[in-house]
């Protein structure tokens, strides 16, 4: 008599999970999150796990379950989101929503940012609850929406209208961190434990207007010219954060002798852009972590062919160093690149989160050693911002652990909101496995 085979837990299958995931669109904006929340929760409620489902607008949900540990450590929290940014006008080699595996790896929006990440964390989630993982502390899930737009719908709600959802929590993974990337033949994985601010501006130019005929010398055209080229040409000066300097001092005592003194040279204010320069490639890894940063990504201006615009609106996404106000920031782009003349507005500024503790960095570090003999795991300075820093407001300290082992070829920043992003298949079943070990070893930290 044939048997049939039991189907195994989905849990097992972290690659599945984010081909699921994937092929929900949830393009922020709109959005559209409800749906694959949906099946996120039939698979912690197939499962036998409770979760509670809150929003703040139809459409846009957020989830919340919880395992029970046995008391001796405080929760843990692991958090992401599943929202994801579009692909309009972008040539994709296959379908972003169609989470196709080829050449070994996993196509698509989001599998990077960071429906990867989910996948990797349900799939702990799952298996600790159904192995019954002896676990210190409780560990709470959150999969939340609307990160790419700010967290207004999602973090930001959870944070301001649930706070008993976290209560007694002072550690909690999420996104980004873990990726491995190489320098002088030496494997490094960084784990976020600080990142940049948003501060988002809006640069008013205005001038007379006029016929299309007729040269204006300083016309709201010729203005945005200099604007963008200033912004293109001109970098604002460098500062050397304790964050970064961290970062580079934890790098550069890892590599071979001649390679760690030139990398401790981008703390030296003398030597900074020249290292930089030597560094290539590599600098831009760096670049970001030493000076604040500015880039035009929306213009709106003209309505007719024939009219010189009297105002064109320029939208600028500002990252600013932690440590810094939006007011420094300004100052800054004031002195260096944009003349008196541009109207500056800022649109938001969220001050990024206190670094964190260390406290959960060792078992995060040793748990990267075990899965990867050739790791080095350092403390990184995100150039981004993520919800962290909306979970900092109840006093929890996120730690950037997303564990990928990636190709030496591939560079994980080129493909974040980017054409063909995708991520190899070994590097989320690798996550997955990394982070359960996060979860039964949790506890020997707690204070």
């Amino acid at each position: 008599m044939n048997q049939l085979s039991t189907p195994n837990p989905i849990y097992e299958s972290p690659v599945t999970i984010l081909q699921e995931l994937i092929r929900f669109n949830t393009t922020n904006p709109p959005g559209d999150e409800a749906a694959c929340i949906a099946y996120i929760e039939k698979l912690l409620v197939q499962a036998g796990i409770e979760t509670t489902i809150v929003a703040k607008e139809a459409g846009r949900p957020n989830l919340i379950a919880k395992i029970k540990g046995n008391g001796t450590a405080p929760p843990l929290l692991l958090y992401g989101h599943i929202d994801v940014v579009g692909v309009d006008k972008q040539v994709w080699s296959h379908d972003p929503f169609g989470g196709e595996i080829h050449d070994g790896y996993v196509w698509g929006r989001g599998s990077l940012d960071m429906k990867g990440g989910v996948a990797m964390m349900l799939s702990a989630f799952l298996r600790a609850y159904t192995e019954r993982a002896d676990l210190q502390g409780d560990v709470i899930l959150a999969i939340v929406s609307d990160e790419e737009a700010g967290g207004d719908y999602g973090a930001s709600f959870l944070v301001d209208n649930f706070p008993h959802f976290f209560e007694g929590v002072q550690y909690a993974i999420g996104e980004f961190g873990g990726f491995s990337f190489q320098v002088s033949g030496r494997k490094f994985y960084p784990i976020m434990v600080a990142e940049k601010q948003i501060c988002f501006l809006r640069a008013t130019i205005r001038s007379e207007g006029g016929h299309g005929s007729i040269r204006l010398e300083d016309g709201c055209m010729k203005q945005l010219g200099d604007l963008l080229q200033s912004l293109s040409r001109v970098k604002l000066p460098v500062h050397h954060t304790p964050a970064a300097a961290s970062m580079i001092h934890a790098m550069a005592d890892s590599l071979p002798a001649v390679s760690g003194f030139i990398l401790k040279g981008l703390l030296h204010p003398g030597r900074t852009n020249v290292i930089l320069k030597m560094l290539g490639d590599k600098g831009q890894l760096f670049e970001p972590l030493l000076r604040h940063s500015v880039n035009a990504t929306v213009v709106r201006g003209g309505e007719k062919i024939n009219v010189h615009p009297s105002e064109i609106i320029v939208e600028l996404d500002g990252r600013v160093l932690p440590g810094f106000t939006s007011e420094q920031f300004i100052d800054e782009l004031r002195k260096h690149m944009i003349n008196q003349k541009v109207e500056l507005k800022v649109l938001r500024y969220d001050p990024s989160p206190p670094q964190p503790d260390m406290g959960l960095f060792k078992l995060l570090s040793d748990v990267l050693t075990d899965a990867d003999a050739e790791a080095i795991p350092v403390p990184m300075l995100l150039p981004g911002a993520t919800d962290a820093r909306h979970f900092a407001r109840l006093g929890i300290q996120t730690y950037g652990f997303l564990p990928m082992p990636l190709p030496e070829d591939m560079k994980f920043s080129a493909f974040i909101h980017a054409t063909d992003e995708r991520v190899p298949v070994h590097a989320i079943e690798f996550g997955a496995q990394a982070i359960f070990c996060v979860l039964t070893r949790y506890g020997g930290i707690a204070t």
